[in-house]
């Protein structure tokens, strides 16, 4: 569920019109709903209220600071990949030992600032990763906590892209290799491995990936029990999916309602780090149609925001609902197939291809659904194109939450060094 919904003709955010929004504004423009990020935060805090579970938001599903500031001060925690994201949690205010870090590649100054601030733990990917992070922290004169990643070799039916589960994928630890990390943690004195991790990959819509991975770890937590190896947390990762399309995605309550069994076995603290079940369908980005145009073979409705503005289409060939922000007659609408294009000097550059949606003409404002997650995450300055301005409804209050790059933003790190032969 999300609020944005049509009233009359003309579609709302909470209690605003997004066509003056868009006006305003300029576009693209990314809009997202209060409400709408904090219901699906609280819901899945409530379906989980028996284990009293640490919520960690995934930054890299929208890391912008005004997200991460609504959801921390609801209560939540943050799970971070980088020194970026460390830096954007900490400014957001979120306290130290309600963030936990992932990433397989995290570098030495990275695990210094994370171990200097006192996070809660690293989520460990390597034996590698857990001799350096020891290193680290005996150069600090610090003890930190890690938690190994088990990699669970769980198929999730999602995207290969983002399926992080499978021994064939670079993420985790093998259950052997992990257990005999584990009966060797005193060779570690400046480490307390005081949990396990699981992340089997995003966009996830059954629970039977779920329930696989979770049974799996509860069982190799049990061996560790009998081998004397006490553990404090179990961090089930994220992964829940949405709906963009037809979709049957589970609610939270459903998903808790197959997983919650498991986790009950286990006296561990348990973490979850979901990001785009709460900011996914929190999220759009509105675009305006720039032109229309009609080939021998296709029609084309070319749009000011491009694959530089939300790349999933074009990098995961992933589904976003399309719908103008004004309607003539909702009940009857005019549908005709087309392309929806933006305007990067790149094929690939495309919302959709070959979908009814209604039909739109030059000037009319569209709007991109469900992209409050890995949308402006992952967008960038190709071809020189300035990022997309952000704001936030809440109710009938509008707030900018990202300003427009300006030209001088696309240059300012740059030097152009005194040439000479």
């Amino acid at each position: 569920m999300h609020d944005f919904k049509y009233l009359g003709n003309y579609l709302y955010c909470e209690k605003v019109k997004l066509q003056e929004l868009a006006e305003k504004f300029g576009t693209p423009l990314y809009v997202y709903s209060y409400n709408t990020l904090i219901d699906h935060y609280l819901k899945l805090k409530t379906a989980f209220k028996t284990v009293n579970p640490l919520v960690c938001y995934s930054v890299k599903a929208n890391s912008n600071l005004a997200i991460l500031k609504a959801l921390v001060d609801k209560g939540s925690g943050l799970d971070i990949v980088s020194g970026g994201e460390l830096y954007r949690a900490l400014k957001a205010g979120c306290p130290a030992q309600r963030i936990v870090y992932a990433s397989v590649g995290k570098t030495d100054k990275e695990i210094e600032e994370a171990i200097s601030k006192g996070i809660l733990f690293f989520n460990v990917e390597s034996k590698s990763e857990l001799q350096n992070i020891n290193r680290i922290a005996g150069k600090l004169n610090k003890i930190t906590n890690v938690a190994i990643r088990i990699n669970p070799d769980v198929e999730p039916k999602t995207h290969k892209f983002i399926t992080t589960g499978k021994l064939t994928n670079k993420f985790g630890i093998d259950l052997k290799s992990a257990y005999d990390l584990l009966l060797l943690s005193g060779h570690y004195p400046n480490l307390e491995i005081s949990g396990l991790h699981i992340h089997i990959g995003s966009q996830i819509t059954e629970s039977d990936s779920f329930v696989a991975a979770i049974t799996k770890v509860i069982k190799f937590i049990g061996e560790l029990q009998k081998a004397g190896i006490k553990l404090k947390y179990l961090n089930i990762g994220g992964g829940l999916g949405i709906v963009y399309d037809e979709e049957k995605a589970q609610t939270a309550d459903k998903y808790a309602k197959e997983v919650l069994p498991l986790l009950k076995k286990t006296k561990l603290k348990i973490i979850m780090e979901p990001g785009r079940f709460i900011v996914g369908n929190a999220g759009i980005l509105i675009s305006k149609v720039l032109y229309v145009k009609s080939s021998p073979k296709k029609k084309f409705v070319i749009v000011d925001g491009g694959m530089n503005d939300l790349i999933r289409p074009s990098l995961y060939g992933a589904y976003h609902q399309i719908t103008p922000l004004y309607l003539e007659d909702e009940k009857n609408v005019e549908l005709e197939k087309v392309d929806v294009v933006g305007p990067i000097c790149e094929s690939g550059d495309f919302f959709a291809k070959d979908r009814k949606i209604a039909k739109v003409i030059e000037g009319d404002f569209i709007a991109m659904m469900s992209a409050g997650a890995y949308g402006f995450s992952m967008s960038s300055n190709y071809n020189s194109r300035r990022k997309a301005c952000e704001v936030m409804v809440q109710g009938s209050k509008v707030f900018e939450i990202r300003k427009r790059d300006s030209y001088e933003d696309l240059v300012r790190n740059e030097i152009v060094p005194p040439f000479g032969f």
